[in-house]
């Protein structure tokens, strides 16, 4: 008798109850208290700015807002409620002030179109480039490139670069008249004014202070998370990684360090991915993708701290014999 027919048989229950229980819940009530814990953490932080040394409230509050972006991504997946207007009103609000949620929204969703997944042209949260665009850069771009390939380099060069690589293409849509996205940007100029005049003008907190000690690493913590995440491959199953993580980067990422179980079920919430994972067979189905790194994010840094993940031109693109520095695969 074959015991994977009852196992197949457990996974695929375990999986439709799951999706049940998800209906059900018109409004996931710890998506809700965290996203109301967040705001009210920000706001507490902020005006605690005076009254707690600098070492503590700049890194929790750079945390906060790192664990308010993991909120906004549950927000874009349909969570806590049924209802987009009100996710969307409860994930707005632009702490890490430089992207607009509504553009976020969009660029993520397209990046779940799993088939064009890494590509440098179709996914918008790929690392990889184009030959055309390596060779544009000259010596020293390459250079910067390849570090930010380290999980090191991603850390201390990441942001600056996501945040300009982000800021340039909207730049260049809003000076072709893309009316839609002006109207994203002017809504977010509010948000981000508003913000910005609580930051100065209530809890008297200097916005080079807030962009250096809070923006800064609370995009890296984020970085943190996707370094590993997605690696080039022919099959687009083979694209997505697992980095087994406990508390309390389990809890900062919402799980979304077990991100094949996400990309297979992008509608479960978070506090479910745990059980999704296993019941999609959990590290069987990550060892066949981009890697599983059982160790967590200390594997990652052992492995990739000072040595690119791979070469910055996407291997469906890089020419024979292009001396592209080599990666491993997790696990191997």
């Amino acid at each position: 008798m074959d015991a994977s027919g009852p196992a197949v048989a457990g996974h695929a229950h375990a999986a439709s109850d799951l999706r049940r229980s998800a209906r059900r819940n018109a409004v996931e009530l710890p998506t809700l208290a965290l996203g109301l814990g967040l705001h009210g953490a920000w706001i507490a932080l902020t005006l605690a700015a005076d009254s707690l040394p600098a070492w503590i409230w700049l890194p929790t509050l750079a945390w906060t807002v790192a664990w308010y972006g993991s909120f906004q991504h549950e927000a874009i997946h349909g969570h806590p409620t049924k209802d987009r207007r009100i996710n969307t009103a409860l994930a707005w609000m632009p702490y890490a002030l430089w992207a607009p949620y509504l553009r976020y929204r969009a660029t993520h969703l397209a990046h779940h179109r799993d088939q064009r997944l890494t590509c440098p042209f179709e996914d918008p949260e790929s690392w990889y480039v184009m030959p055309a665009t390596w060779r544009r850069l000259g010596r020293l771009g390459r250079i910067l490139l390849v570090i930010n390939q380290t999980l090191v380099g991603r850390l201390l060069l990441g942001p600056p670069i996501a945040i300009a690589r982000f800021l340039w293409d909207d730049g260049r849509r809003l000076a072709r008249g893309d009316r839609r996205l002006a109207r994203i940007w002017a809504v977010h100029a509010g948000g981000a004014a508003a913000v910005a005049l609580w930051l100065t003008g209530v809890a008297g907190i200097p916005l080079w202070l807030y962009a250096v000690g809070v923006i800064y690493p609370a995009t890296a913590l984020t970085l943190l998370r996707s370094f590993a995440e997605h690696r080039a491959a022919a099959d687009p199953a083979h694209r997505t990684a697992v980095v087994r993580a406990e508390a309390p980067l389990a809890w900062l990422f919402l799980h979304n360090n077990l991100h094949v179980a996400h990309h297979a079920r992008p509608r479960v919430p978070w506090y479910r991915l745990p059980q999704t994972h296993a019941a999609l067979a959990g590290d069987t189905i990550a060892d066949r993708g981009a890697g599983l790194f059982a160790g967590g994010y200390a594997e990652v840094f052992r492995h990739y701290a000072f040595r690119p993940i791979d070469h910055p031109i996407h291997p469906r693109f890089r020419p024979a014999g292009g001396g592209a520095p080599k990666g491993r695969r997790a696990g191997a």
